[in-house]
């Protein structure tokens, strides 16, 4: 019975991290991704004119 109480815990941890694993996929893609995607272009672009003045600068 001490094989079950051993390998109990790593095997509970890989379910749910299997889990995770199918529900950050299933997520990925969907009626949102071009919203998700056109806020991700945003903050880039902001961040990267954010660091423009400070190169000319130099």
């Amino acid at each position: 019975m001490d094989y079950v109480s051993a390998l109990l815990p790593p095997v509970v941890m890989a379910a749910f991290f299997i889990g995770l694993i199918v529900v950050i996929v299933k997520s990925q893609g969907g009626p949102n991704k071009a919203k998700e995607d056109a806020a991700v272009d945003a903050a880039l672009a902001r961040a990267e004119s954010a660091r423009q003045p400070d190169a000319s600068d130099s």
